[in-house]
């Protein structure tokens, strides 16, 4: 019985660690590999060596989340969801947690510098910018979605360099632009979803209007389509331009899933969810490669 209950308590913890990494999360890296599948260099991305900057921003990316987690874990203890994340619930001490952070900081940090130096200072300011938005951008009108917008574009960036990919300025403009799109949906929803008591769990909410957030949505939702038309115009590829209605529908897709009751803002839990995203992102995907290598 002993044994049994030690078993458990054993698969428990294991469960709370994966937890913890948030390994949903890790589909936003795979925008490292956008330069290459978009470039026309897919077979770079095919090889099993391509996984290490994956797996590199992966870790990164998840030493940041605990580190979030540590800080705000008071606040995440009466949130209705948050509460259940292993630091908030005690399932995970802080000791523990700041200690897993190191070990896969270092982790992450061998592996870039194993690739290439400039791939390293690629994850160094993305570590940086991560840390920013946990202790200070967070809390401050704008530059919460901006900073959020980075992290992104920094994907992007460090993507181009360790496949040697060059970036056209309109893919820079289309991932920049939607990511401010969906950090403003995400906002929208969670004002909408903890309505008085939404100030309480995210500060800067005090300061966003649902009219702003609205707003910001609009504008970088259409200027989303305009740069994604204009890189596809530039591509002179024409069987790519009937790609642009498929990122008409998702950018309207999203915003109707913020305006359902009780519906996640989570880009991520979304596209993962939400049935008509996944299609028209598995749609969009297979579109733009035959559009590229299907001839």
């Amino acid at each position: 019985m002993a044994l049994s209950n030690s078993v458990k308590t054993s698969v428990s913890l294991i469960s709370a660690y994966l937890k913890l990494l948030r390994p949903i999360q890790w589909l936003k890296n795979l925008m490292l590999y956008f330069p290459s599948f978009l470039g026309g260099g897919m077979l770079a991305i095919l090889k099993p060596s391509a996984l290490l900057p994956l797996a590199a921003f992966c870790i990164a990316s998840s030493a940041s989340y605990i580190i979030n987690d540590c800080r705000d874990r008071i606040h995440d203890s009466h949130h209705p969801e948050k509460r259940k994340r292993p630091i908030a619930s005690g399932m995970i001490s802080v000791p523990a947690g700041i200690s897993t952070v190191i070990v896969l900081l270092i982790a992450a940090f061998s592996i870039s510098w194993h690739l290439l130096p400039q791939f390293f200072n690629y994850l160094a300011l993305y570590v940086l910018v991560s840390l920013a938005y946990t202790f200070w951008l967070k809390n401050i009108i704008l530059l919460d979605i901006l900073g959020i917008s980075a992290g992104f574009v920094i994907r992007l960036a460090a993507g181009a360099v360790v496949f040697a990919i060059p970036v056209s300025i309109w893919l820079f403009l289309c991932v920049f632009l939607l990511s401010l799109f969906l950090s403003a949906g995400k906002r929208l929803s969670e004002k909408k979803r903890l309505a008085d008591s939404a100030a309480i769990h995210r500060k800067v909410l005090l300061n966003y209007s649902a009219k702003l957030l609205e707003g910001i949505m609009l504008v970088t939702g259409s200027s989303v389509l305009i740069a994604y038309t204009q890189y596809v115009i530039s591509r002179n590829n024409r069987f790519l331009l009937f790609t642009v209605p498929l990122c008409l529908f998702g950018l309207i897709r999203y915003y109707m899933r913020i305006h359902k009751d009780n519906s996640s803002g989570d880009p991520t839990e979304s596209l993962t969810r939400d049935v008509p995203l996944f299609i028209t992102g598995m749609l969009w995907t297979i579109m733009v490669g035959w559009g590229i290598y299907g001839g």
